[in-house]
């Protein structure tokens, strides 16, 4: 098994007094003027049909806290680091305007962070921060202690310091893991996503029912908005305690559901990756369905999430795990291979076969469609059968 060391982020909560705090959110609003620079001097650029880089930024950056004292007064690394977070976001951008790829798929250009929109999120490398005495001592002499849940796999190479919606700050470390091998079962699953289900698979032990965290607090959560909305101040007003107070109680709600949703989703991968050896798994891309009538139930499975917990988990364990393209899934037959001339409705949730006859629940005529593609199924018949779909990759 492959036992090759990889990075990862390991997350821990960070105790930040009243004035500690008011130093990080310092250090915030420096980094976010240097990023609201970046903007605005790269928007001037375009204009004048110029590009400036990562490295003409780093440069200006070092003439403004030249001339800006209270620039200045901040630590260098994060502002640096800022600079280098906002180059890659443009060239995203620019990579995905180059190709050509549709509106709805492309990353925007950077802009603007305004203050009352946009939680604080530092960046040190390895100068700009120590981790001595189990505290943990930032450029600046900033010293915040950290609650350590868990030990930490290898000396970080980076951190990140962020604040929730909550007011709480984590410190988010990047180390090096190893690969933690499982014993092998023989055993492949294939998996087919859904809204009813979050998933489908090919064995019944392993499928995943929609739990409805959402729909659980909806009544909570809608008591909060209420309550927000009747406190609200009169624009240029400053807004009440109780104000403040309803929309820290939503917060909260909708904290809780996301920590439910993170926690079943790992739990079910945990399952998963422990009993099978390879996944055949459905690359499936949920935004189309945020314009459809499933659109909060389908917010409500948190399909990306869930998927990307899987992902990680088998990654963690050197598990197989293909993805599959989800074109036509739902109109192959897993038995013969034949396709369907015509899609099923949402509507039609058995699936029969118009040439061997075969009739099965058309999530799980799907999972097992995945197997074959990614030829995890050497009986499966598109095995012998030409290729009419792309065929799965490697994660």
């Amino acid at each position: 098994m492959n036992t090759a060391a990889s990075s990862a982020r390991y997350t821990y909560r960070l105790r930040v007094g009243s004035g500690a705090g008011q130093v990080l959110l310092s250090e915030w609003d420096r980094c976010r003027w240097v990023w609201n620079q970046c903007v605005a001097e790269s928007r001037s650029a375009y204009e004048r049909g110029e590009n400036i880089g990562p490295a003409t930024l780093d440069k200006m950056c070092t003439q403004w806290r030249a001339d800006n004292a209270w620039l200045r007064a901040g630590a260098s690394i994060p502002q640096k680091q800022i600079i280098r977070d906002f180059g890659k976001s443009r060239a995203k951008a620019i990579k995905d305007i180059a190709d050509k790829l549709p509106m709805r798929r492309r990353s925007g250009m950077p802009g603007f962070k305004k203050k009352k929109l946009t939680d604080p999120s530092l960046n040190y490398t390895r100068n700009g921060f120590r981790l001595k005495a189990g505290k943990l001592n930032l450029a600046g002499g900033l010293s915040v202690t950290v609650v350590w849940s868990r030990k930490l796999p290898s000396v970080p190479s980076s951190v990140r310091i962020y604040r929730d919606s909550l007011g709480h700050w984590y410190a988010s470390f990047v180390v090096l893991t190893e690969t933690q091998p499982l014993p092998g079962t023989g055993a492949v699953l294939g998996i087919d996503w859904g809204v009813k289900d979050i998933a489908t698979t090919t064995s019944d032990d392993h499928d995943l029912p929609h739990p409805g965290f959402g729909t659980r607090a909806a009544a909570e959560l809608a008591a909060a908005n209420k309550a927000i909305s009747r406190r609200r101040s009169q624009k240029g007003h400053p807004q009440s305690n109780g104000y403040k107070k309803a929309r820290r109680r939503r917060a909260k709600i909708l904290k809780k559901v996301s920590r439910q949703r993170q926690d079943y989703a790992r739990k079910w991968a945990k399952k998963v990756v422990r009993d099978h050896d390879a996944l055949a798994l459905e690359d499936f891309r949920p935004k189309f369905l945020a314009k459809s009538t499933m659109a909060k139930k389908a917010a409500d499975a948190a399909i990306a999430a869930t998927k990307q917990a899987l992902l990680d988990m088998g990654h963690k364990h050197g598990r197989t795990v293909l993805l599959v393209h989800p074109a036509h899934t739902t109109m192959d037959c897993a038995q013969c291979g034949a396709r369907a001339k015509h899609a099923l409705p949402l509507g039609e949730r058995t699936y029969t076969c118009t040439v061997c006859g075969v009739v099965s629940p058309r999530d799980k005529n799907s999972a097992r469609v995945m197997l074959n593609r990614a030829g995890l199924n050497p009986d499966g018949a598109d095995r012998g059968r030409p290729v009419q779909s792309p065929t799965g990759k490697a994660a």
